[in-house]
């Protein structure tokens, strides 16, 4: 009898390990050396869990489009698209084209920061490439060759939207543009940003485009982590770095944050010829939290100032 008993026992726990094994999903980017392998462990609740656990697409921060919106806008000089949304719930408060795909400029940056504070850890070093090249906006000053702190790129990246900052933190977290690159689109599929493609880690190419629900969730994300919250309400910053005089100084662009506006907090500008002025910006009061998109506006400050005005007025 307790022989049998035993052989019942074993058959059962070889069971239980079988269906273990089958929960266990691999999942790999990058070239075929397998740059970049992610793993996820365990049973029905892993599958389900999102980041770190399903591959299938599933917002971590979804945007709720409700049905109506909770006020009106009389444009007289529109942005191409617009939305307000509660940054903590992701309710909508205001669309306007919501889903049309455009280019965003240096609002990719906003999802190079994602990928580089999720794959690195604050005081990180990061070496400047020898062979650094960059157009535009730039921190202009990072000694090629020389390792330096991760946190003043972040601050480059974000305050002052440098392109050479994005490329140096690209090369550190993936080796090399092309594969960053693919980290971005990784996780915009990941993510369900079904509008959302990206061609560089900066915004300088027409290759990048979203759309104002897609940043969103992108800014809701964002605000969540304590690493870019941080530097971008930020509107100058200083830095020990290897440089004559041993500091980087540095100052922003967001007009909300420049204009003093109540409880402005974040978060990106961006500029190109095809994608026009193109602002993310995110105010709180009194415990609530509203964030604008706005693409292609002709002034962004005026226009997210209005839309944040009527947004904490509603909400």
């Amino acid at each position: 009898m307790r022989g049998r008993l035993t052989s019942a026992v074993q058959m059962l726990l070889a069971a239980i390990a079988v269906v273990g094994v089958a929960w266990i999903v691999l999942h790999a980017t990058g070239d075929d050396d397998g740059t970049t392998v992610r793993v996820a462990v365990g049973g029905p609740a892993a599958a389900a869990a999102g980041e770190g656990g399903s591959f299938e697409p599933r917002s971590p921060a979804p945007v709720e489009l409700t049905p109506e919106d909770a006020f009106a806008v009389d444009w007289h000089k529109p942005p191409r698209a617009a939305l307000v949304f509660n940054v903590g719930s992701g309710e909508v408060l205001y669309r306007r084209h919501p889903e049309q795909q455009l280019p965003i400029a240096s609002l990719t940056k906003i999802m190079t920061a994602l990928a580089v504070t999720a794959a690195t850890k604050a005081g990180d070093a990061v070496r400047i490439p020898k062979g650094l090249r960059y157009e535009g906006s730039a921190v202009g000053l990072l000694p090629r060759g020389r390792r330096v702190r991760i946190e003043p790129l972040l601050g480059g990246l974000m305050i002052v939207s440098g392109n050479d900052a994005a490329l140096a933190l690209a090369a550190h977290v993936s080796g090399s543009e092309n594969r960053f690159v693919a980290l971005m689109n990784e996780n915009a599929r990941l993510w369900d940003l079904d509008c959302t493609t990206f061609s560089s880690p900066h915004g300088l190419s027409d290759g990048d485009r979203s759309c104002a629900v897609d940043l969103a969730v992108m800014t809701r994300m964002a605000m969540r982590d304590p690493r870019l919250s941080g530097v971008a309400r930020l509107a100058q910053a200083s830095y020990r770095f290897p440089i004559k005089g041993r500091k980087l100084y540095l100052s922003g662009h967001n007009p909300l944050i420049r204009a003093g506006y109540r409880g402005a907090i974040g978060l990106k500008t961006g500029y190109t010829d095809a994608a026009g002025r193109c602002f993310v910006g995110v105010a709180r009061r009194g415990g609530r939290s509203f964030g604008v998109v706005l693409l292609d506006s002709p002034d962004p400050g005026k226009q997210a100032a209005r839309l944040l005005d009527l947004a904490f007025a509603a909400g």
